[in-house]
């Protein structure tokens, strides 16, 4: 999935008690990609990095290693886990925005191929990745951008219109 419809997934799914919850929900979303490919577009713009042609799959050598690291640990459900126990045992109760990221893992699985970064969803356990359908195919994409916008309409919309007819 690519990552902005990352972030509206997260923020529709667990950002619609508020606005604040929404944001926290929608960066959430975004993150595992932001900590690992964002990084390296960092590092390429600040020249501290090289940066891989595009123009295709690129080969897994000529992305730095330290994003596949990331992207194994900002991808992987039972780090995903980890951190969400810690975080509902310090706070005493569930922080629901944080479930945005186990959606992006969810979504990613069946989203991405083996031929390049196939999620690491058991990672550290396992190394087993499933080869999905890359989300940039048109059988992927176009339901994700209908569903998306059906249901930012609905909720930002046609809900909005439902509470103002019944005051």
């Amino acid at each position: 999935m690519d990552i902005f419809s990352h972030g509206l997934w997260g923020g529709i799914a667990f950002g619609r008690k508020n606005k604040k919850d929404f944001w926290t929900a929608f960066g959430i979303g975004m993150m595992p990609d932001l900590l690992s490919f964002g990084i390296l577009t960092v590092a390429t713009a600040l020249g501290l990095s090289s940066r891989p042609d595009w123009g295709g799959h690129p080969l897994d050598s000529a992305i730095p290693s330290y994003v596949h690291s990331l992207y194994n640990i900002t991808h992987s459900l039972v780090i995903f886990l980890v951190v969400f126990s810690i975080v509902y045992l310090i706070r005493k109760k569930p922080f629901w925005p944080l479930l945005a990221w186990g959606l992006h893992i969810m979504m990613d699985i069946p989203t991405h191929t083996t031929e390049f970064f196939a999620t690491p969803f058991l990672w550290p356990i396992s190394t087993v990745r499933v080869n999905g359908i890359s989300w940039g195919h048109p059988i992927i994409m176009i339901p994700d951008i209908i569903f998306l916008l059906v249901l930012y309409i609905w909720f930002f919309g046609f809900k909005k219109g439902c509470k103002k007819n019944s005051r």
